[in-house]
């Protein structure tokens, strides 16, 4: 698990099975954080289970951010919500 880091650097991604994204964003704009996961899958090209949990400041257009994204991006509502649906993902 790494916390409060945004990058993989040094991590094999034969390693990673899912990743789990839970952000409480208090005053930081939770739609400039979904932006942000968006445009990484893109970039990463993604190949693994994505699951989102954002809450605090613009969360509703963050969740729409996410939706409308055309990405494989699993939402949640809370922690664990998430971590369910991150380990029902790695077990499909």
């Amino acid at each position: 698990m790494m916390h409060g880091s945004a990058t993989l650097k040094g991590l094999k991604t034969s390693q990673v099975e899912a990743i789990l994204v839970n952000i409480f964003g208090g005053i930081v704009n939770c739609a400039i954080i979904a932006n942000g996961i968006t445009k990484a899958c893109r970039e990463l090209e993604l190949k693994v289970p994505l699951v989102v949990r954002l809450e605090g400041t613009n969360v509703l257009e963050a969740k729409r951010i996410l939706n409308e994204s055309g990405l494989p991006i699993t939402a949640a509502e809370n922690l664990d919500d998430a971590a369910k649906k991150a380990v029902a993902a790695i077990q499909k």
